[in-house]
């Protein structure tokens, strides 16, 4: 069966070249900048196929014809998708605001990260690729290490040697081949990409394939389905490590409204900790792509990203919603992974809880007003850390 996709090639929106979409391919063969999925939609009547998705599997894959898989048979699914809108009502620090979470933790492997490898992967199978690699600060190793599993391919996973135990133990428990690396993500994305370079295997990191940001995209997806146009948020906060959620919500924002099926889009706020904010720095500094952060640090692993790859794009989706960015301190995310838990019942990893944490900010800077909808990120659950572990690893 085939999917009805509409998939019709890619594109670089740096150099405008446009590349076929055939065969397997990473970044631009012109320029090295990100590819991006283009589809057919001029002509389209979207609004009884927007209409028709809730008779559809509550999975991202009830988007199909917006998505590159072109087989129904080459879908490597584990049931990922349209997980839970949360409604926080008024949160104490952001008086009248009202306020939501959607919670990406339900993932079935914990993180939003299962989105983008969900898609990625079932697209590398359709394309007849065996051999994965990607580096990654947990969560993408583990999706990667699932999705590979499912779709029958070999997968291995470079990540930096502080990542949390719990989730080199779940990337190991699929079957994947687990490279530990010193330093961050970035000294795991050059060890991967020199050990890789002769083994004919596909790098599926952040951005550097075309495809994951297509099931990234989805988030955006499900937030307006699931919000409806009168409950639709004025802003999105998300935690930013590798950005490719900010890329995806706004590619699938543009995507909505060129059908006609979107009227407004909310607003991007790229959230980061004090100790590695390259997009922050670089949103308040006007630049039009981020310089690497010198001294990285923070005790959420997924937003040890000292320097983004394709930060252009990231720039102009947080630009093009007239959003921005805010910093936050460790411990106003270990505060904020605590109160998610206390006073919602909302389990939340550090990267997750960082978007709690920034609102208050954002209400006193008068970003956010009383009386806006705002939609807290939620990207991974908190169930593999201790928050004790975390309180004892505050700086004193």
């Amino acid at each position: 069966m085939e999917t009805d996709s509409r998939l019709t090639g890619l594109e670089c929106r740096a150099c405008c070249t446009t590349v076929g979409c055939g065969t397997a391919v990473g970044t631009c063969p012109t320029c090295g900048h990100t590819l991006f999925a283009v589809y057919e939609t001029a002509g389209w009547d979207a609004r009884p196929w927007w209409h028709d998705l809730p008779r559809r599997a509550a999975t991202l894959w009830r988007y199909r014809e917006l998505l590159p898989v072109q087989s129904m048979e080459k879908i490597a699914t584990l049931g990922e998708g349209f997980t839970p809108l949360l409604d926080l009502g008024e949160v104490a620090d952001a008086p009248g605001v009202q306020v939501s979470a959607k919670d990406d933790g339900a993932m079935p492997t914990g993180s939003f990260k299962a989105r983008g490898m969900a898609v990625a992967v079932s697209r590398a199978w359709e394309l007849g690729l065996r051999e994965l690699f990607v580096p990654s600060a947990g969560n993408a190793g583990t999706a990667l290490a699932a999705y590979a599993a499912r779709a029958g391919l070999t997968a291995r996973v470079y990540v930096p040697e502080r990542t949390p135990d719990p989730i080199k133990r779940a990337i190991r428990s699929y079957g994947a081949e687990l490279v530990e690396v010193p330093g961050t993500i970035r000294e795991a994305g050059e060890t991967a990409r020199a050990a890789e370079k002769t083994r004919g295997s596909f790098d599926m990191s952040t951005l550097r394939e075309p495809y994951r940001v297509e099931g990234k995209k989805t988030m955006g997806f499900e937030v307006v389905e699931q919000s409806g146009p009168e409950g639709l948020p004025d802003a999105i906060l998300y935690p930013t490590g590798g950005g490719t959620g900010l890329v995806g919500m706004a590619k699938a924002f543009r995507e909505l409204r060129s059908v006609g099926l979107l009227e407004r889009t909310p607003r991007l706020y790229a959230v980061q900790p004090e100790g590695c904010a390259p997009v922050v720095r670089a949103l308040a500094e006007g630049a039009p792509k981020v310089t690497p952060w010198a001294t990285p640090s923070t005790i959420a692993p997924g937003l040890l990203v000292p320097a983004p790859f394709a930060s252009e794009r990231i720039l102009e989706a947080v630009r093009e919603s007239r959003g921005g960015g805010v910093v936050v301190s460790d411990r106003e995310i270990v505060g904020a992974v605590r109160d998610l838990a206390v006073r919602h019942g909302v389990s939340a990893s550090p990267e997750a809880a960082a978007p709690y944490a920034a609102l208050p900010k954002l209400v006193r800077d008068g970003a956010v007003r009383s009386g806006e909808r705002v939609l807290l990120y939620l990207t991974g659950t908190g169930l593999v850390y201790s928050l004790d572990e975390l309180e004892r690893a505050l700086p004193s």
